[in-house]
């Protein structure tokens, strides 16, 4: 009796803790972040910035995107997003830079996105704000500041590098990692493919659907589980009465 009464206890709890797993939400990355982040020198990248809202009294409704002085972009796009407004800045820069053989005096300086009335990133919600960058300087990483703006006023400044030891800073820049260019490769979008800007965003999008695909088949195992446990519970408890 002892045993079947363990039996059912333990079948009970791992059931409760099935369902519990399957109704927890799956949380975005902590942080505003470039995904996905590696790319090629001397290439385009298409990615998109991931905005999280961390706050539980306020929605964000703005971002801003510095962009590097020091090796300026010669390229900078936005992909349409309902409800938000792009705006990219371009001016002069403060001191001349010459890149591949050419003398640049001016360069994209920031974008900034800013939500339309009604409109902000809610609570546990986030999103992603697509680009096409280009042409990436040759060097290991880029960093792209953030300031993400809270419907109460509230700025959080991400720009913090990562220290020599590796160690992330509580609010880290966004940031691409550079590989060198292999020979027979043009650089283009990420491991040296060749992809058009719209075309890049829609594959990151397909990506992104896949991997919610993957975790809705896997809270339907999860449920399917769930069910099984309820049964086998059933079946001790009406084998507990005949008996």
């Amino acid at each position: 009796m002892s045993t079947n009464r363990f039996g059912v206890r333990a079948l009970a709890v791992l059931g409760v803790a099935g369902l519990a797993v399957l109704g927890t939400p799956t949380i975005a990355s902590a942080h505003v972040s470039a995904q996905p982040s590696e790319f090629t020198q001397g290439g385009r990248a298409t990615f998109a910035f991931r905005v999280p809202n961390e706050r539980d009294n306020a929605g964000t409704i703005k971002l801003e995107i510095t962009l590097p002085q020091d090796t300026p972009l010669t390229s900078v796009r936005t992909k349409p997003l309902a409800g938000w407004k792009s705006e990219v800045v371009k001016g002069k820069l403060d001191k001349p830079v010459t890149a591949g053989g050419k003398e640049i005096t001016e360069a994209y300086k920031t974008i900034t996105w800013t939500a339309e009335p009604g409109v902000k990133i809610g609570i546990n919600e986030y999103q992603e704000f697509f680009v096409s960058l280009g042409t990436l300087p040759e060097k290991d990483k880029l960093e792209l500041p953030a300031k993400q703006t809270y419907e109460n006023g509230e700025v959080v400044d991400w720009a913090q590098s990562t220290g020599a030891d590796g160690k992330e800073p509580e609010h880290p820049a966004p940031a691409l990692k550079l590989a060198p260019k292999k020979a027979g490769e043009d650089g283009h979008g990420g491991h040296g493919t060749t992809p058009a800007a719209n075309s890049s965003a829609d594959t990151h999008e397909a990506s992104v659907g896949s991997d919610k695909t993957a975790r809705y088949l896997g809270g339907a195992s999860l449920a399917v589980g769930a069910l099984g446990l309820g049964f086998g519970v059933g079946a001790i408890l009406r084998s507990r009465r005949k008996a």
